[in-house]
């Protein structure tokens, strides 16, 4: 396979601050900006809170027996929950690095965990909400099949669940969903826009579909070259990029919408994307590959990479600092380094 020149036409090297390992695949990396903590978690089970500024181990949790799927934080960063294959949720105390509590998900493979007014759990067609102290809020009704995905809407109290063929919309004090939208697909990932206009999600059938949220119009981007869990919007909610494939696919939501325009197309990788994420609150985009490449872009600007970095195994997980200046990287071979823009 043809390997980049990552000093080639101009392109500089990410700074990398410091690097460490885990045993096992990164299958989820979370920040704490507020207590300095960067939490991964391997799909073998443990988890590891490294010291943002040093790298070093502060403490490795057990997780979850049979392998731990998802990581989140508290809004306010003071708080870990996490998700695995034994039917929990565990909630940690990140300063003492021991379990506060083992939330029953209802199911044996819990795949989500979303923090918002409540923290949500999403385990085979169950949906339940806790409270901070482990209490369960809510059951809500079975989803008529697996729950893939789970996000808090970016300003109200609304949380959206995809299944096969259903977006549905739950709030914590309603007991039924309070809106559906149907597409006839497996829907993998789920993304709302900052501004809350569109919501987004991927699909098995190598589809994007989004919503115009006041008014339930929908629109299809079609012709990945395979399934789309990749999905991301910037800060500001006008540019969304897509993966599902190796270019990556960035779509301008400015005026009347993408319908019948063509996506910004960004060409770096030679292997199916596996992971994209944009800064918090600046233009930024981090991409990360099964070729084991990490990309830097500015999609606004529609140019080549800024910045690149090479790792020896496929890239699992991207996540920024809140103030954008640092990105976290995972492999699948349990590599993990922290970059400087």
């Amino acid at each position: 396979m043809p390997r980049l020149n990552p000093f080639a036409s101009g392109r500089t090297k990410l700074t990398k601050l410091w690097d460490a390992s885990i045993d096992g695949h990164v299958v989820s990396l979370a920040w704490s900006d507020a207590l300095g903590l960067v939490a991964a978690a391997s799909a073998e089970g443990p988890i590891t809170l490294f010291d943002a500024k040093t790298g070093q181990a502060r403490f490795t949790l057990d997780g979850h027996g049979f392998g731990t799927s998802h990581l989140a934080w508290s809004p306010d960063g003071q708080r870990l929950a996490s998700a695995g294959q034994d039917g929990k949720v565990r909630l940690w105390d990140p300063i003492a690095g021991k379990q506060t509590h083992a939330l029953a998900a209802g199911v044996s493979w819990v795949e989500r965990v979303a923090w918002g007014p409540a923290l949500a759990s999403a385990a085979g067609k169950k949906l339940r909400l806790w409270n901070r102290d482990g209490e369960m809020l809510r059951e809500y009704p079975d989803h008529a099949s697996t729950i893939t995905d789970i996000q808090w809407h970016p300003k109200e109290s609304i949380l959206a669940s995809v299944t096969y063929g259903m977006l549905a919309w739950w709030r914590p004090d309603e007991a039924a969903a309070v809106r559906e939208l149907k597409w006839a697909s497996s829907m993998l990932a789920v993304a709302w826009s900052p501004d809350a206009r569109h919501i987004a999600v991927g699909g098995q059938d190598s589809t994007v579909h989004f919503w115009v949220v006041a008014t339930g119009d929908n629109l299809q981007m079609s012709g990945y070259p395979t399934k789309v869990r990749e999905l991301s919007w910037d800060a500001t909610g006008r540019w969304m990029a897509t993966g599902g494939g190796e270019a990556i696919c960035v779509w301008d939501f400015a005026g009347a919408g993408p319908e019948g325009s063509t996506p910004i197309q960004l060409e770096a990788h030679t292997e199916n994307l596996a992971c994209l994420a944009y800064q918090p609150r600046g233009a930024l985009l981090a991409s990360g590959g099964e070729d084991g490449l990490v990309a830097l872009w500015q999609p606004s600007m529609q140019q080549g990479p800024l910045a690149l970095a090479r790792h020896d195994a496929a890239v699992s997980q991207l996540a920024w600092s809140s103030d954008d200046r640092r990105l976290a990287v995972g492999t699948a071979e349990g590599s993990i380094a922290l970059y400087t823009t």
